[in-house]
């Protein structure tokens, strides 16, 4: 709206705009050394009382979502992509690729669960894993490993199937025996921060 204020003479204006910076305007004069009647400022509040609007709650992430058959790189070497039957990927030691099925019998969708695959190269760990199961929409991956937490990402199928793929690479770091392993414990959390599944191999 518009609003029209009325200046003394060599007197300063300041107009607070809610949420712009404060600016100050110098009072006009007219050939005589009188100030001006009136200026005009458009405004983009009814006060400079009201208060700006609340920051938008930033969106919790959600998995990928990929058609069957399309390849997502993790690192070099580590590729996943997704089939209506179940988890697919490469690593550098294994590039004619693996597969975890997820119609075979073996793990119950109805049911929060967590699977785990890892390989490793002097370079490298490639982590990966089915999770099915939980309330709502996954949205992380947390690990606990030898090299310290880590973040994953998701991977999911168009239409909801109940179940996905999640990923993460890390730094090797030396065994400490034959019976050691690398990841401990995974968590796979929903939009809402809950726990979507989880596994402990501790």
């Amino acid at each position: 709206m518009k609003r029209t204020l009325k200046y003394l003479a060599g007197a300063a204006v300041t107009a607070a705009v809610a949420g712009m910076a404060t600016m100050a305007y110098a009072a006009p004069h007219d050939t005589a050394g009188r100030a001006a009647h009136s200026a005009t400022v458009t405004a983009q509040a009814a006060s400079a009382q009201v208060a700006a609007p609340a920051a938008a709650k930033p969106h919790a992430p959600t998995p990928r979502i990929v058609q069957p058959g399309e390849r997502v790189t993790g690192a070099p070497g580590f590729e996943l992509w997704l089939t209506p039957e179940g988890k697919h990927w490469t690593t550098p030691d294994m590039p004619e690729g693996q597969f975890r099925s997820v119609v075979d019998g073996n793990i119950d969708l109805t049911t929060p669960g967590v699977s785990v695959q890892f390989e490793g190269t002097p370079e490298r760990v490639y982590l990966s894993g089915l999770y099915y199961g939980g309330k709502g929409t996954a949205s992380v991956v947390e690990l606990e490993t030898q090299a310290g937490p880590l973040r994953g990402k998701l991977l999911e199928l168009p239409g909801r199937p109940g179940w996905g793929v999640w990923y993460a690479t890390a730094k090797p770091v030396p065994a400490d025996d034959d019976s050691w392993h690398f990841v401990s414990e995974v968590t796979v959390r929903n939009t809402k921060g809950k726990v979507y599944a989880s596994m402990s191999l501790r």
